[in-house]
């Protein structure tokens, strides 16, 4: 009877280390699990930190590079303007040059004219 109880005892007292090592490790395993979980959570809020700022400097850069693009715009649509202010000034004075022409056209017809009839009469006068 000693011997089964002391092997009964021994029993109870394996069984009872493994449950305390079971619930030890269990402990441990949950803790283990918190601490990845902690990590996880740091790792995945670290990652969108660097996101956020990644995808801000894009934004800021897209925003550079419209803003030079419309001042590029600008620019050009100031330079056509003065083109076009240029154009009209030259067509104006082209203009003028063209009237001054026909009028000094129409006069050299007018003095060419007088001239041939003034010709022709004395060609006329003298042999009728």
């Amino acid at each position: 009877n000693d011997e089964e109880l002391k092997k009964r005892i021994a029993e109870e007292l394996a069984l009872e280390r493994a449950r305390r090592d079971s619930e030890a490790q269990k402990r441990r395993l949950k803790q283990e699990q918190m601490y990845v979980r902690d990590e996880f959570g740091r790792l995945l809020e670290r990652e969108r930190i660097s996101s956020n700022e990644h995808l801000t400097r894009a934004i800021l850069r897209e925003r550079a590079a419209t803003e030079e693009e419309r001042q590029k715009a600008q620019r050009f649509a100031k330079q056509l303007e003065e083109k076009d202010r240029e154009l009209k000034k030259h067509d104006a004075y082209y203009k003028e040059q063209l009237a001054r022409l026909e009028e000094r056209s129409a006069q050299f017809y007018k003095v060419t004219t007088e001239q041939y009839q003034k010709a022709a009469d004395e060609v006329s006068a003298r042999f009728k």
